[in-house]
């Protein structure tokens, strides 16, 4: 009877949301099922793309795993996990995005039966982090080293790692073409880790083939006065001056304040004015400079001034670029004109002026540094170069990864069917329960092998029968046997070129084991009332402001 009599404790406050147990975990891995299954269809070569249209009207075409998911929007808190995982993919290695936010939800979705059936999941977090482990140690035994190749082998192996990420982008078409381009834009900025200093330009208008690299400095002709078309476009040569100050008239008069008790005086001022502006002109032509760039602006006096005297100069430079110069160059940015001397100023070959499409370029060539380059791309729609941007910064972050972590793997799935058969191999040596966890991982994996199938409209089934017994050879000769996109049947990916370097396996199936076991570790999910309501508030202002404020008449309220 007491029992009965006590009062209820109440922790919370009153409308919060509390779900939990194993009907919570089976809710989440099935809101990470349904987010993976967005991003399934773009795997490989023969992936779809999307079409992502946001409120502002703008559309997006990608089948970068990392660009869809940053776009969706999700708001299910377990469910944005796997967009982290796939931004963290994409910043560490670049590429095998998709890869990552698909094996995280296969290793949810094989975990789910035994959760279902009541196991702990701590017990499935345990064997999942031990599979993730012996598979690590097997991608790095299956690896092979490219180093100690000469300079044109290595070219070349970077150049197929290069194309592989590339065959599954939209300029697939011309992946080799790419592909030389990515690797001598990556080795031209040697050791330097800062990827701003390959610039990526996008042209509209022409084919693809039409992209060029430039070793060294490009930018858009910036705006300029009257005046400029009267400076030379081409200099062999020439010392280049880098300037982060303006050259206009009117730049001298701010925060002045000049009381004058005779009017003749006020001439003398305005000389002085003109005096001032001609003498930072005159430094700037007696230090033998015949390119002068500022980031800010120079004017039209400035630039006739500069144009008499046969230079070049531009002003408005975006910081970016100017950096790049300097970085070329081996110029220094200067905020002053006073004491320029031959140390500071920057040389390079040859610097012209080109049209490129409808847009003019000033192109800077043979750089000493030599520590960047330009890639100038060309295409038709807008969307489109955007995509080819971000499918040649998948190329670059891979091509950078393989030359600072010199070994590659087969793709083409084959190395997921290796792994996938070494743990079931494993698995067998184990009595308990994790026995059968383990088997569920490996199982797992073969979900890109499977996938590569669908989208390009194979068997998968068939064709992983075929994979499964030749990587169960004894003789260890079909761990480098993968899916061969074109026959629909399986093929020697590594005879093939279908390599990837080992870091992005690696990355992938650590990053994704990550995310797998902390979905598997939550149990209880607390929503507060109040950023509800806020949320609400917020969208109901939203609505009530889009409808002009008449939107709600008629809910609740009587009109009278």
């Amino acid at each position: 009877m007491s029992a009965m009599m006590q009062p209820q404790i109440i922790l919370l406050k009153e409308g919060t949301d509390t779900s939990q147990g194993k009907a919570q975990l089976v809710s989440n891995i099935n809101a990470c099922t349904a987010v993976s299954d967005v991003v399934r269809t773009t795997l490989g070569p023969r992936g779809m793309d999307k079409l992502i249209h946001d409120d502002k009207g703008n559309v997006t075409i990608s089948n970068d795993g990392a660009t869809i998911m940053k776009l969706l929007d999700i708001v299910h808190p377990a469910a944005k996990i796997l967009v982290d995982i796939a931004k963290s993919q994409d910043s560490e290695v670049g590429d095998g995005t998709t890869t990552v936010v698909l094996l995280a939800a296969e290793f949810l979705k094989e975990a789910k039966p035994f959760i279902e059936d009541g196991v702990h999941s701590q017990n499935l977090i345990r064997s999942y982090r031990t599979a993730c482990d012996l598979a690590i140690e097997k991608i790095k035994e299956l690896a092979t080293s490219i180093e100690g190749k000469s300079i044109d082998e290595k070219k070349n192996l970077l150049a197929k790692c290069a194309a592989t990420t590339l065959s599954s982008k939209l300029i697939g078409g011309e992946k080799e073409f790419f592909a030389q381009m990515v690797v001598d834009a990556v080795i031209a900025i040697g050791n330097d880790d800062r990827l701003n200093m390959i610039g990526i330009k996008k042209v509209p208008g022409g084919n693809m083939r039409d992209s060029f690299l430039v070793n060294g400095v490009a930018f858009k002709k910036t705006f300029s006065y009257a005046g400029f078309e009267q400076q030379p476009k081409k200099f062999v040569n020439p010392k280049i001056l880098l300037l982060n100050i303006e050259l206009e008239l009117k730049s001298e008069k701010e925060n002045a304040e000049i009381r004058l008790s005779d009017p003749s005086q006020y001439q003398s001022i305005v000389d002085a004015e003109w005096n001032i502006i001609y003498d930072k002109l005159d430094k700037c032509v007696q230090s033998g400079a015949q390119v002068v760039l500022s980031r800010l602006a120079i004017g039209d006096l400035a630039t006739q001034y500069f144009a008499d005297r046969d230079i070049f100069c531009a002003g408005r430079v975006a910081e970016e670029d100017l950096q790049r110069v300097a970085a070329a160059t081996g110029a220094t940015v200067q905020t002053t004109v006073n004491n320029i001397i031959d140390e500071i100023l920057g040389p390079c070959e040859i610097f012209e002026e080109k049209q490129v499409g409808n847009e003019r370029f000033n192109i800077f060539s043979g750089c000493p540094s030599g520590k960047t380059a330009t890639i100038v791309l060309r295409g038709g729609a807008d969307q489109f170069i955007e995509e080819a941007e971000r499918s040649l910064h998948d190329a670059i972050m891979i091509v950078r990864r393989a030359m600072k972590n010199s070994t590659v793997v087969a793709g083409g799935g084959a190395i997921d069917m290796e792994i996938s058969r070494f743990l079931r191999q494993h698995a067998r040596t184990i009595a308990g329960k994790s026995q059968l966890f383990i088997n569920s991982y490996a199982k797992a994996l073969e979900v890109i092998p499977r996938q590569l199938c669908d989208n390009a409209g194979f068997d998968a089934t068939d064709v992983l029968n075929k994979l499964r017994q030749k990587h169960a050879l004894p003789s260890g000769e079909g761990a480098p046997f993968g899916v061969d996109i074109n026959t629909g049947g399986i093929a020697d990916s590594f005879a093939n070129f279908v390599w990837e370097p080992a870091v992005v396996k690696i990355n992938a199936i650590t990053a994704a084991t990550e995310a797998a076991c902390l979905i598997l570790s939550v149990d209880e999910t607390v929503k507060n009332p109040k950023s509800e309501s806020a949320q609400g508030e917020a969208a109901a202002g939203a609505m009530g402001r889009g409808r002009g404020g008449a939107g709600f008449r008629g809910r609740g309220m009587r009109r009278r």
